[in-house]
């Protein structure tokens, strides 16, 4: 790319705006040269903004700590020095919807990470390598809004990231019924253990609105484009449970399935660690050159020895044995806040980008 594209961070003083911004940091197609938060930020340096509150483990990179961070609200002064933006704003859902649409409106196209479009019928959630086709919808999601250029698409839910991507490796087994628990990490909360000191040595079985996401969001990648909406997929059937665990970051899963054709042990490593997306086929800058990889010990996935695979934007998968009740049942891993939230989006516009959703403003 001849010229990086400009980028704006919605909600840049946050947990996954500080996670964007230490991933684009170097990014050899993208430069952020917008930060925006909420009117008590606006006006201060982003430095001055965030305080204390960094909360990476990477120093800030020192070209954003001076830019002056912008008020969200004032959406067409933002929107006028950027090429696009990812959105990461903590407000109520209905806020955010506004304010997404809003932005998308100035042209201005829009990468969130948030929920509040998952469910939109014309706005694509897509993970790369698994529904990239679902962007096509953007054309339609267009004639709605009214724009040229402007459009809103969204990432799913960071707790299906362990497991959504191994059960579409193993589609032609078609599975049918999978029961799911997840283990999920306090930063998925946007806390640290500084935050949140109550966690330590504490488990919380109950995290808000996490099990229906973990049950219904796969259903949607999985689904079709009819009529200008994308109508959910049926199968599998998913029901799980969602538990908040003493750890900073990775999400892991303890998963069982059932399959309609029966296929052997060593049939579904092999689709796991072959299975590849156009992120790794267009060789994106932050793909994983490696998506799935498969443990053989029995201890692993580990979050404190896997959880930064492929630099956090890879999943990693083991104990996968029989059942006496369901077919198989194994164990997933992945990075709740980089592959399951700005990395997917970053790899989400990467893609955008490479199809020419996302390009210069004249």
């Amino acid at each position: 790319m001849e010229k990086k594209l400009r980028v704006g961070i919605l909600g840049a003083t946050g947990m996954v705006g500080q996670r964007f911004i230490s991933l684009l940091e170097n990014h050899p197609w993208y430069e952020v040269v917008t930060v925006a938060a909420s009117p008590r930020s606006a006006g201060k340096s982003y430095e001055e903004a965030v305080g204390d509150r960094w909360k990476m483990t990477t120093p800030m990179p020192e070209a954003v700590k001076h830019l002056t961070v912008m008020n969200v609200n004032e959406v067409e002064a933002v929107a006028a020095g950027v090429d696009f933006v990812f959105s990461a704003v903590d407000m109520t859902k209905d806020e955010i919807k506004a304010i997404e649409e809003a932005y998308a409106k100035t042209e201005t196209p829009v990468v969130s990470n948030n929920s509040a479009h998952r469910w939109t019928p014309d706005v694509p959630m897509v993970i790369p390598e698994i529904n990239p086709e679902h962007f096509e919808i953007i054309k339609d999601q267009r004639k709605r809004l009214g724009t040229e250029r402007g459009f809103i698409a969204v990432k799913p839910n960071c707790s299906i990231q362990s497991y959504a991507p191994v059960l579409t490796a193993w589609k032609e087994f078609e599975p049918y019924e999978v029961v799911a628990t997840t283990y999920q990490a306090i930063s998925g909360a946007g806390k640290t253990f500084k935050d949140w000191p109550e966690m330590e040595g504490n488990i919380i079985p109950y995290i808000g609105g996490e099990e229906e996401k973990s049950e219904q969001e796969p259903l949607r990648l999985w689904g079709t484009i009819k009529n200008g909406e994308i109508v959910k997929a049926q199968e599998p059937v998913i029901t799980c449970q969602c538990i908040r665990v003493p750890v900073l970051n990775g999400h892991t899963a303890a998963v069982f399935v059932k399959f309609r054709k029966q296929p052997a042990k060593e049939e579904l490593i092999d689709r796991l660690v072959n299975f590849k997306g156009l992120p790794q086929e267009l060789n994106l800058p932050s793909a994983p050159k490696q998506f799935i990889q498969y443990l053989e010990e029995d201890n692993r996935p580990q979050v404190a020895l896997d959880v930064d695979f492929e630099s956090g934007m890879g999943v990693s998968v083991g104990r996968l044995r029989t059942d006496s009740v369901y077919d198989y049942k194994f164990i997933g891993l992945s990075h709740n806040t980089v592959r399951g939230a700005a990395g997917g989006a970053v790899l989400s516009a990467e893609l955008l980008t490479a199809k020419g959703y996302i390009k210069a403003r004249d």
